[in-house]
């Protein structure tokens, strides 16, 4: 069984919003992590706009991150736009970053 948190932690010290500089974690881009079989990681995402020019790069950084988690054999990184991401997702760790 693969650690989740484990898998949040990863993700929230690998993969920055390259525009923003803030982990995907704690940017509120990731809305689910699960196991729906053993060694099977499905992430659903989303980006902060549909245009975002570092969809494809964003996505493969989670993909490759969650990757290195011990247990982990294979990873799939849906991107979503529903519900539409907005700045009252992101952490109080985020928002003092930016300054809100």
């Amino acid at each position: 069984m693969i650690d989740l948190d484990e898998v949040r932690e990863k993700l929230r010290q690998e993969v920055y919003d390259p525009e923003i500089g803030i982990n995907v974690v704690d940017l509120g881009l990731i809305y689910d992590i699960a196991e729906p079989e053993e060694g099977l990681l499905h992430i659903r995402m989303t980006m902060t706009t549909p245009g975002c020019p570092a969809h494809d790069t964003l996505a493969e950084a989670v993909e490759w991150a969650a990757a290195q988690v011990f247990g982990v054999a294979d990873v799939r990184v849906e991107v979503v736009w529903d519900p539409p991401w907005s700045p009252a997702m992101m952490s109080e760790a985020a928002r003092a970053q930016l300054g809100w």
